[in-house]
């Protein structure tokens, strides 16, 4: 049964005067601000460049990340880091995380099986966000999927609709209070994984490539 009780929220958990993406994500290894952490193997913090001028935002680890402590390590990662390199984004230059730290999933037989972050979810681990832009401070902001659009962009944002177009960011964000006045730009395309359930995998990709490609164009 899925738990009633109202998540606390991450924001207690991080530590408020941190300088180092290192030290959020040391802090973030404890916590406890949504029910997620109790069957969940480790929180799984962002990894890449600390002045990464791209910061990729996904979902939630996968089953495979949730085992080794790293985003987007499993098919939908290598495909990621494909269409990376065939956009003609710098994958050097790139930093990647989640909307959501912790894999959520039910069991069925002895397989784990994913289940997307509620909105509870999504709003519990935003502040691990909040301090990731906060210490990154990128150039481009590119959301991969609805759920973290959701998280960023707001409830009302549909992917499918504005995919691939540029946005100002703060003003983007569904909270803009929260992030510093940046001349950040942002982005959403459809989450990698999406790519490997289409029926068109081969269109699915190039409509991914075709996203990144205008943000490489920004960039350059």
């Amino acid at each position: 049964m899925p738990s009633t009780e109202a998540p606390i929220g991450a924001q207690q958990f991080v530590p408020p005067d941190a300088h180092e993406l290192a030290e959020l994500k040391a802090a973030a290894a404890h916590c406890e601000g949504c029910e997620l952490y109790r069957d969940a193997t480790q929180t799984v913090f962002g990894r890449g460049a600390a002045d990464a001028r791209i910061v990729f935002v996904g979902e939630q680890p996968g089953d495979v990340e949730d085992q080794q402590g790293l985003p987007f390590v499993g098919p939908a990662g290598r495909l990621l880091r494909d269409a990376v390199d065939d956009a003609g984004l710098d994958a050097s230059d790139v930093y990647i995380t989640n909307a959501v730290k912790h894999f959520r999933f039910e069991l069925r037989g002895k397989r784990r099986i994913h289940q997307s972050p509620g909105p509870a979810h999504i709003t519990a681990c935003r502040p691990w966000l909040v301090s990731e832009f906060a210490l990154l401070k990128p150039d481009m902001i590119i959301v991969l999927g609805a759920t973290a659009a959701k998280a960023l962009l707001g409830p009302s944002f549909r992917v499918t609709r504005s995919r691939g177009q540029l946005m100002p960011w703060p003003a983007a964000a569904h909270h803009p209070e929260d992030f510093p006045v940046t001349e950040t730009q942002a982005l959403a395309t459809i989450h990698p994984s999406a790519v490997l359930r289409a029926d068109d995998r081969d269109a699915a990709y190039k409509g991914l490539v075709d996203d990144l490609k205008v943000a490489a164009a920004a960039l350059s």
